[in-house]
């Protein structure tokens, strides 16, 4: 297992200076994952659910992408929901898959491996809406630590750690990011989950059938980047 903490400090210098820096952020989280992708994928593919999707491959981002088709989807879904936090925050897949791919060295490759962490970077998203956790500094934390507790992504991991040690253990970012793990431990293991059929289905049912639980009161902090909410 290697890891890389002198690349993941000066990223994490770069998103000290710009919080909105989704590139350097994930060159944070690549330096110090060390194999935890590929551990979470061995999961994955033992799992039933995981192998039917990945016989069927199907491209998570090629939903979320779709707006049109999220902002047709029902009123209380899952899908609905994504698309007013995209429309709401300005944020959209294409951006993610862009710092994602801006982030990470060109490949040719496109193993199941590959597929699979499309599918972890698309399902980012995805969490924050299921869990309740904003795109404001504290809901970023938040979200990364819930992901965390599914995925054991020491990347993930490092972030957040270094989030509350910054912050402080029982500052409010500090008891947020503790319960957002504790939810991610709680429930069900999501990474198998076939989402692309449940961005039709009430988010309040799936919240109560996954084990999420409902969504956690806290007062929010916007960084300068964030667009202002009405």
């Amino acid at each position: 297992m290697v890891f890389k903490l002198s690349e993941a400090r000066r990223a994490m210098a770069e998103v000290d200076a710009d919080p909105d820096d989704t590139e350097a952020a994930i060159r944070a989280i690549a330096a110090m994952s060390g194999g935890s992708q590929e551990r979470c994928f061995r999961r994955f593919e033992r799992t039933t659910a995981g192998m039917d999707l990945l016989r069927a491959r199907p491209e998570l981002y090629d939903r979320l992408s779709d707006i049109d088709y999220l902002g047709s989807l029902p009123e209380g879904s899952l899908g609905k929901a994504i698309w007013s936090f995209y429309t709401t925050e300005e944020l959209s897949a294409q951006g993610l898959k862009a710092a994602s791919e801006s982030a990470h060295e060109a490949t040719t490759s496109d193993s199941d491996l590959e597929w699979f962490g499309r599918r972890q970077r698309d399902l980012h998203d995805v969490f924050h809406v299921l869990t309740g956790y904003g795109r404001d500094l504290r809901g970023e934390v938040a979200c990364l630590a819930f992901t965390f507790a599914q995925t054991w992504n020491t990347g993930l991991g490092y972030l957040v750690f270094r989030a509350i040690k910054d912050a402080g253990w029982r500052s409010e970012l500090g008891v947020l990011t503790r319960q957002a793990f504790r939810r991610g431990r709680k429930s069900r293991w999501l990474l198998d989950q076939n989402w692309e059929a449940l961005l039709e289905e009430p988010l309040a049912t799936l919240r109560e059938r996954l084990g999420v639980g409902p969504v956690p009161a806290y007062e929010e902090v916007r960084s300068a980047g964030a667009p202002v909410l009405g």
